[in-house]
């Protein structure tokens, strides 16, 4: 399992949160289409982890807060490891700065991808 995933576990998203059995179709019933995904409200999820955390951390702008939130290691290493699972330019992997920026702005993205509420302003 990936950073990434461990990321999407955490808040509810992604595979594993949406795994389960499939339900078996009743005979008199046909199919009307594909399920859509429900969306999680990972804002009130981060805040509330945010809100009773010792720590001030802000993870709407900070990768490093936002992994330090969901419990997971935040250390050059670890966040280098999911810049490359994330597929980060090789420019911006040689600036720590550059690299987290695109890293914060990327997991947001992916986040909204997987059916997380995250506000178009912490996309832009």
């Amino acid at each position: 399992m990936g950073l990434f995933d461990k990321i999407l576990e955490k808040l509810g998203l992604g595979r594993s949160a949406q795994a389960g059995p499939a339900p078996v179709p009743k005979p008199e019933h046909v199919p009307s289409g594909p399920v859509p995904i429900g969306v999680v409200d990972v804002v009130a999820k981060l805040e509330k982890l945010a809100a009773s955390n010792p720590q001030k951390l802000n993870w709407k702008v900070s990768i490093v807060d936002l992994m330090k939130l969901l419990g997971l290691e935040s250390s050059f290493a670890a966040r280098k490891e999911l810049a490359v699972e994330l597929g980060c330019p090789s420019e911006k992997m040689g600036d720590s700065a550059q690299m987290n920026m695109w890293l914060h702005k990327t997991v947001l993205q992916k986040l909204a991808d997987n059916g997380g509420n995250i506000p178009k302003e912490l996309l832009d």
